[in-house]
């Protein structure tokens, strides 16, 4: 079996917005280097400060060297019917299989990652960067962060590994059954493998422990498993991935209730990577004060953090509906619910109604308003839980979401107060509400409503 050890250095970290500066390529029969090809590549953008800093390779050196187009050939050649081996695999395989097909080839090889390998065959390494793990082995490394040096380090690596390999790690890995083949080359496999196949929340944890990542799942070993199957070159997927050291998880009843705590814990942690459910969400409420005669009045603003609207819209449009049906139905002034922002007299002025005569008009609309707010709780059978015999339990109250838990099986329901102690309260928003009148329609038989 034949290896092609490889190794580069481009000017940024993703493949489909930067150019390789450099390229070093190893060809192992297993015992020893049969061929080798290094070249610097002019990649016709500049090489950002930082990274002339830390590899040497400046703009001035790269100006005469090959484009990558001229040593294609010659690289797809080298590499076709190889195994590609690199230290984080998955990184360098991204960026010459970018570039080869940008220029017609289509690289299609085996992979093995010594990041991985060394996890596996060296385990218990303070850190499994090429620079520690070649010093923890005896390695020298002339020139680092230039791509010979780092090839012929990791061709030395790769003979260690190959030497040391007593549970056949490397033959697993080629033949697909190495269950971290894809995986970050940070985050551990038998975190993964520990997931329960069930409903549930998980978290990517970054190198510090902070939450980069929320996401939701049917089934969570499943779920997880399908972010790394496939190795995407743009910059969010390759940042995402060599960010993520660890996944936690909060287990679920039922994938609906999976959906809302993703939602909840989105917006409480404002993880980096989400994009979706993060956007800010405009609300507006319906709200009642007393103005300086004494006459309740009704008005509809953004909703306000340290008070409790009457009734909540997603759209403005709609409060102004249901004030215009208020005031049809209950004969409320348009211009004291600011409907009718022209000059005149109040319809109370109009009618000579007293400010307590009114405001009983008032009164009867918020209580029709309450009365129609739904109370209903969606239950979840206990063959959507994994660990438990409890039902999975949603409660709406009054039109809003209240929160969700579990039922032991010897509880009676007969009212909301019998629910609330089994539950956990949350934080509700336009999302969750929608996500449960949704549900609710479509599966009538979990929903057990109240009396308001």
């Amino acid at each position: 079996m034949m290896f092609a050890i490889v190794d580069i250095e481009t000017t940024g970290g993703y493949a489909s917005a930067n150019g390789i500066t450099e390229i070093a390529i190893a060809i192992y029969d297993g015992e020893k280097v049969v061929d080798y090809f290094d070249t610097l590549v002019n990649p016709l953008v500049a090489i950002p400060p930082y990274i002339q800093a830390l590899t040497g390779i400046t703009n001035a050196m790269v100006s005469q060297a090959p484009l990558f187009e001229e040593v294609a050939g010659k690289i797809y050649e080298l590499l076709s019917d190889k195994v590609f081996v690199a230290h984080n695999v998955n990184f360098d395989y991204s960026f010459v299989k970018y570039h080869l097909s940008r220029c017609g080839f289509d690289l299609d090889c085996k992979k093995l990652c010594t990041v991985r390998l060394g996890r596996k065959i060296f385990p218990g390494q303070h850190s499994y960067s090429l620079g520690n793990l070649c010093r923890s082995l005896s390695i020298e490394i002339e020139q680092r962060h230039r791509a010979g040096g780092d090839a012929r380090a990791t061709v030395k690596l790769f003979q260690q590994l190959l030497c040391n390999d007593q549970a056949g790690e490397i033959n697993l890995m080629l033949k697909g059954r190495a269950k971290d083949q894809h995986l970050p080359p940070n985050l551990q496999v038998e975190k993964v493998t520990a997931l329960p196949c069930c409903p549930g929340v998980y978290y990517f944890h970054n190198q510090k422990g902070k939450v980069i990542y929320v996401g939701k799942a049917k089934d969570l070993r499943k779920r997880v498993a399908s972010h790394f199957s496939n190795n995407k070159t743009g910059k969010q997927k390759q940042e995402f991935l060599r960010n993520i050291y660890d996944v936690t998880y909060h287990e679920c009843g039922s994938e609906l209730m999976a959906f809302i705590l993703e939602s909840i814990e989105i917006k409480r942690l404002w993880p980096l990577y989400n994009r979706s459910l993060k956007g800010f969400e405009q609300a507006y409420g319906l709200y009642a004060f007393e103005d300086n005669k004494g006459y309740q009045r009704l008005v509809i603003e953004k909703k306000k953090k340290h008070l409790e609207p009457i009734y909540t819209f997603s759209q403005i449009t709609e409060g102004q509906t249901l004030i215009k049906k208020l005031i049809a139905d209950f004969g409320l002034c348009p211009r004291l619910c600011f409907i009718d922002v022209s000059p005149g007299p109040s319809l109370a002025e109009e009618q000579q109604l007293s400010a307590e005569e009114y405001n009983e008009r008032i009164s009867s609309a918020v209580k029709f308003l309450g009365d129609a707010l739904p109370t209903f709780a969606l239950c979840e059978e206990p063959s959507f839980i994994t660990k438990e015999t409890r039902k999975g339990v949603i409660l709406m109250e009054k039109g809003r979401f209240y929160g969700m838990g579990y039922l032991p099986p010897e509880v009676t329901v007969r009212c909301v107060d019998d629910l609330k102690p089994h539950l956990t309260q949350y934080p509700e928003n336009g999302y969750i509400r929608g996500l449960l009148y949704q549900y609710s329609s479509k599966y009538p038989e979990r929903k057990v409503q109240f009396s308001a």
